[in-house]
């Protein structure tokens, strides 16, 4: 009898318990969490006995996939797997949030997991997953309303065609009423926390002096174009930059003190611009391979297309920097 391991959520974490074991399709365990294998995916690969792949670097189809781990601070990242029909571990500690947060339940998604919480589940049997299907996804129509609709689309002449206008104006305002309604969702529960997060950090930073010792240390470079080019070669560094990336915290909080540090004038305003792309070298290097897996790339792509994207940004991270601060001239 194959081993069954079970997984609850950490102290402030969310979701599961999940039971996952190994199946005829499904055969390694998936570590997404910026280019190395975490501890908690190696302990579940070694308590199922099982290979564990750097899903950073190797692309692993949906299907074989017993379980992924991923660090995700509750952005995007978190629902993917999901989406995919991937039980997923978040480390972090979350609720479902980000734009694929339909996707995400209780039956697919535990976070905030630590090495204590998972364990060898002798004599259970793993919960069956569900189909990853939206929450608003419409019920397929029963046989009567389907003759209805048939009868409806025949009728001809004035009704007829006032029929169809009415109709497609009415599917026009639904897109639109349900783009409002994602979009404030959206809001509600990504952007908004999100500021109140950094806001809330930054706030700590300031009131315990922190901040001017960042910003000390910060204005040398940020005040000139040599030391933006060196702030942003280092936020681009291949083995950092996947790192930095996951919620765009680091890159916020430093945004943030270099705009107060603008407004009070200690930096030129005309390093603005450029200094947005030096503090954002690193955007994407987190999300890179599970975008190409999205992308249904061939496992060659994502083994040199990752590090080709992550080397790449060394280049293109100050030449974007050089491109912010020509296009800056007379911008202020």
């Amino acid at each position: 009898m194959k081993p069954v391991v079970k997984i609850t959520h950490g102290s402030n974490g969310w979701g599961g318990p999940l039971t996952v074991c190994e199946t005829d399709t499904k055969k390694v365990v998936v570590s997404t969490t910026g280019g190395s294998i975490h501890p908690l995916a190696q302990k579940i690969a070694d308590l199922l006995q099982v290979p564990v792949v750097d899903g950073f670097n190797n692309k692993v189809e949906p299907e074989e996939i017993i379980i992924a781990i991923v660090d995700c601070g509750g952005t995007l990242r978190c629902g993917v797997y999901p989406k995919m029909g991937v039980k997923t571990i978040d480390i972090h500690p979350i609720s479902p949030s980000g734009p694929l947060a339909k996707y995400i339940n209780e039956d697919n998604f535990v976070s905030g997991v630590k090495e204590e919480n998972i364990t060898l589940a002798e004599g259970e049997v793993p919960v069956p997953e569900k189909a990853a299907i939206p929450p608003d996804q419409p019920k397929k129509p029963s046989a009567a309303s389907s003759a209805a609709e048939t009868k409806r689309t025949e009728q001809k002449g004035i009704v007829g065609v006032m029929t169809s206008v009415g109709r497609s104006i009415g599917s026009v305002v639904n897109v639109f009423y349900q783009a409002g309604r994602d979009t404030l969702d959206v809001v509600l529960k990504n952007i908004l926390p999100f500021m109140i997060f950094v806001s809330i950090i930054v706030g700590i930073i300031n009131y315990t002096g922190i901040g001017n010792i960042l910003a000390n240390a910060i204005k040398p470079l940020a005040g000139s174009l040599p030391g933006l080019l060196i702030i942003s070669i280092f936020c681009a560094i291949p083995f950092l930059s996947p790192v930095l990336g996951p919620g765009a915290v680091i890159a916020q909080v430093i945004g943030v003190l270099l705009g107060v540090e603008i407004g009070k004038g200690t930096i030129p305003v005309s390093y603005s611009l450029p200094a947005l792309f030096a503090i954002n070298s690193q955007v994407g290097c987190d999300f890179v391979p599970i975008a190409l897996t999205l992308a249904e790339a061939e496992e060659d792509t994502v083994n040199y297309g990752v590090p080709a994207m992550l080397f790449s940004r060394l280049i293109t991270g100050p030449a974007a920097v050089l491109i912010a601060f020509v296009f800056s001239f007379g911008l202020y």
